[in-house]
């Protein structure tokens, strides 16, 4: 996985383009209307019921546009809300409220409704000792702030990116001439560019399983698109030897009978690209 200092510089380049996207050389609707001398106050609402996750966030949101804006916090990442909660106060220049208002609301709508989903996951499969992983599968440029999201939720990430874990997967074993000289070629790269990396390979049927067996360091196995009978079979072959992934359509009719098949995690893509936003607003407070 990422190092806390990567994943804190991904916010940070999140954050300069998405500002630089959407006020370029100024918010001039403020500007035009609103003296630069005025101070108000703005109140984050909650307009649907869910999970809400970028409360710290918005935080460096407002600290980015405004180091002088005071935001105080009445809801923490990840506590269950309802119509008409007040996640947080903002209060400072209000041409500063406004410049910030459009990337906090995007983010935090789109963070609230990744969490929710997750926390349905992560309530399925409570008492398995299953835990529900996202994939990569995310929105181009703001994939920081999604897996931040399911994290908020209990959920897990799965490797960030390509960079920070190796996963083998048809198309790999395939292009590589099959399971063994894939794995094979995997080892002798991580030991001639000296990388530590996990690997993780995917498995299309049970002669795959041992075929990746019969190999050596590989961290886990994705049962990719098995049915219940054959995870259940793949898991006992597996038993202590590596960690074992169930993917391909996990949804929430059939997240939990996995789970209960013995496999340590489930994937699901669904976590993060087929979600609704979660409305909120950010009201001026007169």
């Amino acid at each position: 996985m990422i190092s806390v200092e990567q994943f804190k510089a991904e916010l940070d380049i999140i954050i300069r383009n998405a500002i630089r996207e959407d006020v370029g050389d100024g918010d001039h609707s403020s500007l035009a209307c609103i003296p630069a001398s005025a101070t108000g106050k703005a109140k984050l609402l909650v307009k649907e019921d869910g999970i809400i996750a970028g409360v710290d966030f918005a935080k460096m949101v407002f600290n980015y546009v405004d180091p002088l804006l005071i935001v105080e916090e009445c809801v923490k990442d990840g506590t269950s809300v309802k119509v008409g909660d007040i996640v947080l106060y903002v209060s400072g220049s209000s041409q500063s409220i406004l410049k910030a208002e459009r990337l906090v609301l995007n983010a935090m709508q789109r963070m609230s409704a990744i969490a929710t989903k997750t926390r349905v996951f992560v309530d399925l499969l409570e008492g398995t000792g299953t835990k529900i992983l996202d994939t990569r599968k995310t929105t181009p440029g703001i994939r920081a702030i999604e897996k931040w999201a399911v994290k908020i939720a209990g959920g897990e990430n799965h490797r960030f990116a390509l960079y920070d874990m190796i996963m083998l997967k048809d198309n790999h074993i395939d292009f590589a001439g099959g399971i063994k000289q894939a794995i094979e070629k995997t080892n002798q790269y991580l030991k001639d560019n000296k990388k530590d990396l996990k690997i993780i390979v995917e498995a299309r049927s049970i002669d795959e399983v041992k075929q990746i067996l019969a190999c050596d360091n590989v961290h886990r196995i994705l049962l990719d698109n098995f049915d219940y009978d054959m995870t259940r079979e793949a898991v006992q072959l597996i038993g202590n030897q590596c960690q074992t992934e169930s993917s391909g359509n996990i949804d929430e009719t059939t997240v939990r009978e996995y789970a209960l098949c013995g496999v340590n995690y489930v994937s699901s893509g669904a976590l993060t690209h087929s979600v609704y936003n979660m409305d909120l607003s950010l009201k001026a407070v007169l």
